[in-house]
């Protein structure tokens, strides 16, 4: 996985109104989950700021980060868990990140890149991806920025499922029915298909 470093400072109140003064500055109000849990068992947040324009860079990209954050001086590598944005205006709100190690497995969704030509788009089908993630558990080390998915032999009319996948060192967490890509006919491939069969 990609790393990219985020620079963070403490955050001591955790108001509404001190979160608006902190986005008025340029700053985002955040969260970092990690092993420490609290009282009810659930795992406990720890409260800092970073800047919007430090965080841009790992929010707004199709590539998923392994972030650096550096919290006045203390290191800490994370997982962006949960974001919330502005309705109208898609301007990062919150952040939440959930903290790592190397030996810890993680759940995280991995793009999905398509590769090869599909035998049915040659025969005049139209590839169609449906899912652009696929989340897969392994130490974050483990972990690729892709899962490439040859699709040179998919047929017209055929579907890849996430089941028929396998990828090295890589537990996968979706759901085997969910369907990656399908070859889908077109006007076009049906009419070549019923003058075939006329022939």
């Amino acid at each position: 996985m990609k790393e990219i470093n985020v620079n963070g400072q403490k955050r001591t109140d955790t108001g509404k109104k001190a979160s608006k003064l902190l986005r008025k500055e340029g700053m985002v109000p955040c969260n970092l989950y990690g092993e420490k849990k609290g009282e009810n068992g659930l795992p406990e947040a720890f409260a800092f700021a970073a800047s919007a324009a430090e965080l841009r860079k790992a929010v707004y990209t199709p590539h998923v980060y392994v972030v650096n954050l550096n919290i006045e001086g203390k290191e800490h590598k994370a997982i962006i868990k949960e974001l919330q944005f502005h309705p109208t205006t898609d301007a990062l709100l919150h952040a939440d990140f959930f903290e790592i190690n190397e030996t810890k497995a993680i759940t995280v969704g991995i793009p999905v890149n398509l590769t090869g030509h599909a035998q049915g788009v040659r025969d005049g089908g139209r590839l169609s991806q449906s899912i652009r993630l696929i989340n897969v558990t392994a130490p974050y080390k483990q972990i690729p920025e892709k899962l490439d998915i040859d699709v040179t032999d998919l047929q017209l009319g055929k579907a890849i499922k996430v089941g028929s996948l396998s990828f090295e060192g890589l537990e996968i967490a979706t759901s085997k029915e969910v369907i990656v890509c399908s070859v889908k006919a077109t006007r076009a491939s049906r009419s070549a298909a019923a003058e075939a069969a006329a022939e």
